[in-house]
């Protein structure tokens, strides 16, 4: 097992990774519960696939399962309230524990109701995704969308654990991987050469779920981005990399609409070459660096600009981006 932290002074958490972490989770999380209750937020498919082995690890103690369906469209004022209402029917006050266990979306809605049921308890992210482990349960980041754009209703939450068990990933569709691995990609490509050169090298090996490959691609993504939350937790400044490729990307989602026809990391990976294509332009990066980005896309199978030419409609996406 790796173990990062994000160095946030009292706030400060560990993200733990490494593989059959699951079957332990109780005893990783109770030392970080002020009661024995705990509330977790988990969507039908992680529930089916994975529900019976964190109920078992977590037998000693009250257990409350909230299952919602899956998609984004659960990032909804509607997926809030019907979290809120199952927490408050359930008798949850402030000092109980609710956990998100799922992916992006499940990660972002319960961290947002955790930020506002009884003005804040606390929560643990078990991200079971590869976009969720290397990205989204990091950082504090937590949100809705509406009909304006993505994320735009949120809150900064930090949590009190990020218990990321790379074995789950194998239960992944590998459209789902890929969408995590271009926030894989994306940690390379903000100044970290090494690490976008042994991605080159080692991509499929990544996508291919090898334990070593995996576990560097993870540990490595993390380290950065919690290098970065350190130093910028409420993205005053250096923290805005992080977005790398995403005003471009969340254009993009939202114009397709949040039905599945394109996920988050599809987006951000075809936003990535358009950032890429966008600063070569303005001359503040070579064009060789432009080709190294999409040949790497293209060498690992994943989304770029020639595959949303139905969606590039100028007008329409700034209209987008002017709300990012």
């Amino acid at each position: 097992m790796t173990s990062v932290t994000v160095n946030l002074g009292e706030r400060s958490y560990d993200i733990a990774i490494g593989e059959d972490l699951l079957g332990r989770a109780g005893e990783f999380l109770t030392p970080h519960l002020k009661a024995s209750r705990v509330a977790i937020v988990t969507d039908e498919n992680v529930h089916a696939l994975h529900g019976a082995t964190l109920a078992a690890a977590l037998s000693k103690l009250e257990t409350h399962m909230i299952v919602r369906p899956a998609g984004e469209d659960q990032k909804s004022f509607a997926g809030l309230e019907a979290v809120l209402e199952s927490l408050f029917r359930a008798g949850f006050d402030r000092n109980d524990t609710i956990v998100a266990f799922g992916g992006g979306v499940i990660g972002d809605l319960t961290g947002f109701a955790a930020s506002v049921y009884k003005r804040g308890c606390q929560f643990i992210q078990i991200p079971t995704t590869l976009l969720s482990q290397v990205d989204s349960s990091v950082g504090g980041k937590t949100a809705i969308n509406n009909q304006f754009g993505k994320n735009l209703i949120g809150a900064f939450y930090q949590p009190k654990l990020v218990l990321a068990d790379t074995t789950v990933l194998k239960t992944l569709p590998e459209r789902e991987l890929k969408a995590g691995y271009a926030e894989v990609v994306k940690y390379g490509l903000l100044g970290d050469s090494d690490f976008f050169g042994w991605l080159d090298a080692n991509g499929a090996d990544v996508l291919a779920l090898k334990p070593e490959a995996i576990a560097h691609a993870v540990a490595t993504s993390c380290k950065t981005k919690a290098r970065i939350v350190a130093e910028d937790e409420l993205e005053h400044g250096s923290r805005a990399l992080l977005n790398l490729g995403h005003t471009f990307g969340h254009a993009l989602e939202a114009e397709a609409g949040y039905q599945g026809d394109l996920l988050h990391g599809e987006a951000v990976s075809i936003g990535m070459e358009m950032a890429f294509a966008f600063s070569a332009q303005l001359g503040l990066c070579r064009q060789k660096d432009v080709t190294l980005v999409s040949n790497h896309l293209e060498k690992t199978g994943m989304p770029q600009i020639k595959d949303a030419a139905s969606l590039l409609r100028p007008e329409v996406l700034l209209g987008h981006m002017s709300q990012d």
